[in-house]
């Protein structure tokens, strides 16, 4: 079968990934095999060949870690789940963990005690191919009448902002104002998760007027563009005061600042991109009491959620769609910030 897949050796993206003949897999005991009907694209395969040219990395490795498609095979000792069987559209949940943790055993197996960063396209081959292998029915969750291609990028782009607005909920009161840094593939479904879940303003900031414009017609309240400026008019739209929920989507140098300067005390700031900035930090110039977290997708009930909330149209997902052999140039289009929305490849 066919395989999209990080080879290494450079930064660039038609040195870095190939599309090679590799073999298909076969379930062993309590795997299941699943034919893809989906993977989407990812700024975070980008990171990942920019560390491949930085240092030692398995490779190949197909990439792929947001992924849906149909149960194909059980290996042996299946135990049969209703909604799991041979045919039913699944999506796959990414985030692999030891599975016996208190985290894992919580189902919030992205922040496993045991294994960093385990998962299809991120450790072992992900969906960016024919078929992938999935090392356990508990990490399929049944899509009832939503199509794979469509339901992919739910599983990571979706269920990131899912999970840190749905952790922020507590201070989105009446009156309060989210800022969201950047208003691509995840940003433009953050801006729709914050208007259905919270009633607070919301701010949207992307040196894209492009991006800026989709965002405003899904709701943004306000849209800033990105640069010298941005951090006080974004503080204009809300009388001078912080943001007490500010997502950056970025995670760059530039964008974490950004984020400091407009968070208000007591609020959030949580760095959901992985540009690999540093925040600016000192006693007297973060405002008081304000918190900084990271996130790493959301546990797999809250994916569970999001796909009911996706079949009642609580949301637009824009995603367009790739034939395998067009990997490359999605790649193409992320690096050189052409792409809108996000990229769904269909084997």
């Amino acid at each position: 079968m066919k395989a999209f897949q990080l080879v290494g050796g450079s930064a660039d993206v038609d040195q870095t990934t190939a599309l090679n003949d590799v073999a298909q897999p076969d379930p062993g005991p309590g795997e299941v095999l699943v034919r893809i009907g989906g993977a989407g694209a990812c700024h975070s395969d980008v990171s990942l060949m920019e560390f491949s040219a930085a240092g030692p990395r398995e490779v190949p490795m197909t990439l792929g870690h947001e992924n849906a498609g149909w149960i194909e095979a059980f290996g042996p000792g299946h135990v049969a789940v209703p909604g799991l069987e041979v045919g039913a559209p699944v999506a796959v949940y990414g985030a692999w963990g030891c599975g016996q943790c208190l985290n894992c055993r919580k189902g919030m197996e992205n922040y496993c005690l045991n294994i960093s960063a385990s998962g299809p396209g991120l450790s072992v081959d992900g969906g960016m191919a024919e078929y992938l292998l999935v090392p356990s029915a508990r990490y399929l969750v049944p899509l009832e009448d939503t199509a794979p291609a469509d339901a992919a990028p739910l599983t990571d782009a979706g269920l990131t902002p899912y999970h840190a607005i749905k952790a922020s909920l507590p201070v989105l009161v009446p009156g309060s104002t989210a800022v969201v840094i950047g208003a691509g593939g995840l940003g433009h479904l953050a801006v729709q998760f914050l208007k259905a879940l919270s009633p607070a303003r919301v701010i949207v900031v992307d040196q894209r007027e492009s991006a800026l414009a989709l965002v405003a017609d899904l709701g943004a309240d306000h849209t800033v563009v990105a640069g010298p400026e941005a951090a006080a008019e974004v503080r204009g739209h809300m009388g001078g005061r912080g943001a007490e929920l500010v997502l950056d989507i970025a995670g760059y140098d530039d964008s974490l600042a950004l984020a400091a300067a407009v968070v208000a005390p007591l609020g959030r700031l949580t760095v959901v991109g992985v540009g690999g900035g540093t925040l600016p930090f000192n006693f007297f110039g973060f405002p008081y009491e304000a918190s900084v977290q990271s996130t790493y997708w959301g546990s797999i009930t809250e994916l569970q959620e999001l796909l009911t909330l996706a079949r009642h149209g609580g949301f637009e997902v824009h995603a367009a769609q790739y034939p395998l052999d067009q990997a490359a140039d999605v790649y193409r289009q992320m690096v050189g910030g052409t792409l809108q929305g996000r990229a769904v490849i269909v084997p």
